[in-house]
């Protein structure tokens, strides 16, 4: 998993003091190594670069750099004054890419014919990953075994076989996963191979203690092993179960000895069975210790006094029901016949008013009276001359 680079915005107090050393990421963060920068180039998270090999160089990118590098290497354990580290020989470039993917072709079928090599010398081991230098001049084979393995043998076949130098590393069911991946049954990605980087020890008690049923398929995760997630929460409930009392696996009542079964950490109660029934009677804590004080004086209560448990009232969910074929659309014909009512009566004073006024009868219209012309209007005036009428011109229409 690659660490978040919080301190990359804080300024540096002196340019001496700077941290020359790089962290890199080999086959898509599988491996992570620190290397020395003795280039006077400055690198940044992303980029590739080529650093020191076996017998050759080797090809990663750069995961963190700065201040948060130290403290990578602390909390690893590691000094930033080791003469041992390796050191940055370049920035990577187009040529040292292309051998770096052609290197990185071979592996697969590197992993192929590794596997019936092993398989031919009757070796009891299965090699899981194959692992190839940029510059193709080393391979490190990564295999499980349940023991021990003499396989000096197989580094010679190996070694006149795929023309390299190799290296054998062997690793656990959980460091396999953690390099194949995958989603677990919790639906996230696994652990081990996103944050998880050290792999404690898991026991069925861890599941005893938090109530689980011991079923191996569901407590195993991807690796074959027990869940690391089962450490999670087992401080707490190791810490919940100190105020419940000890020695309390039995206790002796009149109806015979009630046996324990669980303690719910939650509601602070403890479990009993008797032995002539199947059901279970929830004690208080302060019931069972002064019962087994009790029993400590020779006496045998007459019954458990267990709690009574309120269930809760479920809800009950709506059903599904198909109403397809049974709404009726009554309620938008009834507000479409208000509103039509509601018209109505506005425009009916309107149109009565209309109906009235073309029901009257209409009064015939009385023309003007027309005066009389008498006979001396009729005749021209007898002193009055017409004016001339001009001749029509021959250039004008």
């Amino acid at each position: 998993m690659n660490a978040h680079d919080w301190l990359m915005n804080m300024p540096v107090a002196d340019v001496m003091d700077e941290c020359k050393v790089v962290e890199i990421s080999f086959s898509n963060g599988s491996r992570k190594d620190f290397f020395r920068n003795t280039t006077l180039q400055h690198f940044e998270k992303g980029d590739m670069v080529c650093v020191e090999g076996v017998s050759g160089f080797d090809l990663g990118e750069i995961s963190l750099t700065g201040e948060i590098v130290r403290l990578q290497m602390k909390k690893k354990g590691i000094e930033e004054a080791n003469p041992e580290m390796k050191k940055i020989l370049r920035r990577a470039g187009d040529r040292d890419v292309e051998t770096w993917r052609h290197s990185k072709s071979r592996e697969k079928e590197a992993v192929i014919r590794s596997r019936a090599i092993a398989k031919q010398l009757k070796l009891d081991m299965k090699i899981s990953q194959v692992e190839m230098q940029a510059d193709s001049r080393k391979a490190t084979f990564f295999y499980i075994a349940d023991g021990r393995v003499d396989f000096r043998e197989l580094i010679k076949v190996y070694a006149s076989e795929f023309k390299l130098k190799v290296e054998m590393r062997q690793i656990g069911a959980r460091q396999e996963s953690a390099k194949v991946g995958g989603i677990g049954s919790c639906g996230r990605e696994l652990c081990c191979s996103t944050w998880l980087s050290e792999f404690k020890s898991v026991n069925t008690t861890a599941a005893r203690y938090q109530n689980l049923s011991i079923n191996q398929t569901k407590l195993s995760g991807q690796c074959g092993r027990l869940k690391c997630c089962l450490n999670y929460e087992l401080d707490t409930y190791l810490d919940a179960l100190q105020g419940f009392p000890d020695n309390c696996d039995s206790i002796q009542v009149a109806k015979g000895n009630a046996s324990l079964i669980k303690k719910d950490i939650f509601k602070n109660l403890m479990w009993y069975v008797l032995p002539d029934s199947n059901k279970q009677y929830p004690l208080t804590i302060e019931r069972v210790r002064k019962i087994k004080s009790l029993n400590h004086q020779g006496v045998i209560p007459e019954e458990l006094e267990a709690v009574e448990l309120t269930s809760k009232v479920k809800e009950a969910e709506p059903e599904f029901v198909e109403l397809v074929g049974q709404i009726s659309l009554r309620s938008l014909d009834k507000a479409d016949k208000k509103k039509k009512q509601k018209q109505q009566q506005q425009k009916g004073p309107q149109q009565q008013q209309q109906r009235q006024q073309q029901q009257r009868p209409q009064k015939p219209q009385q023309s003007p009276p027309q005066q009389q012309k008498g006979p001396q209007q009729n005749r021209p005036n007898q002193g009055q001359q017409r004016p001339p009428q001009r001749p029509n011109q021959p250039g004008k229409k």
